[in-house]
């Protein structure tokens, strides 16, 4: 989390990747469990058939972007997300690149730590299915009244870095990333390797999601131990947002 944080320049609020931790069972067969949530990328992305605006792509190599330029922060993004992946800016993000937004004595004055210039570039690519080209499409924290979510580090990989931000710094290498269409790639033989103990989130809403979790799906009763720490109108996609978190498995 602190990784992404650094690498796509997130305002105070915003978590492109989150790790939720989850309680399943009664003592004494009660246990702990973790699972992180970056955005799905789908193949039959919801948040791109909904946005007016355009702003909310198919990329190439799968990824699902944001083009800051066109969003307006209609948010019908949001609410067609069953994942909760997706982050407004309320607040103007050089305003916001701290932790804890309640405290204005840790807010850095005149000074953006975590944005780096890889993430203002812009980017093109031929099979562009709206045809425009200059794409500003990495990081979130641009300007406030946009949208933003998880990339898969799209900066790092036309850069032709295949390794994410959250997948270099996990100590327990829990995360691969790689092409899901090729058989010999490292992800692809870990879901075989996995063989029938593997899931994906909410399938039955039909967005084909990308990412794979191996091993077993949380149970019909895991609780969280604790929701993701939101501030007030960054996120607001159904129930449990509105308790101040994100329950991207119910």
């Amino acid at each position: 989390m602190v990784a992404c944080k650094t690498e796509n320049g997130t305002p105070a609020s915003h978590f492109h990747m989150y790790t939720h931790r989850f309680s399943e069972g009664t003592y004494p067969d009660a246990k702990t469990r973790y699972l992180p949530r970056p955005c799905m990328h789908c193949e039959n992305p919801p948040c791109v058939s909904v946005c007016p605006k355009k702003a909310r792509i198919s990329w190439k190599d799968g990824l699902v972007l944001t083009d800051v330029d066109l969003c307006e922060g209609v948010r019908v993004c949001e609410s067609a997300c069953p994942y909760g992946a997706n982050y407004f800016n309320v607040d103007e993000p050089k305003d916001a690149q701290y932790l804890d937004w309640d405290n204005a004595d840790s807010k850095l004055e005149g000074m953006w730590p975590t944005w780096s210039p890889e993430l203002s570039k812009e980017y093109n690519w031929d099979a562009d299915p709206e045809k425009k080209a200059n794409r500003r499409i990495a990081g979130s924290g641009y300007r406030k009244n946009t949208v933003g979510k998880c990339t898969f580090c799209v900066h790092r990989l036309e850069a032709g870095n295949t390794t994410t931000a959250c997948q270099q710094a996990c100590p327990a290498h829990a995360i691969t990333f790689g092409d899901l269409d090729d058989a010999t790639s490292e992800v692809s033989k870990a879901i075989t390797a996995a063989g029938s103990k593997v899931f994906k989130l909410k399938e039955s809403a039909g967005t084909k999601p990308k990412v794979v979790y191996l091993g077993e799906a949380p149970a019909a009763n895991a609780v969280p131990v604790e929701l993701v720490p939101l501030k007030k109108d960054v996120q607001k996609n159904g129930t449990p947002e509105l308790k101040n978190g994100t329950i991207p498995w119910k």
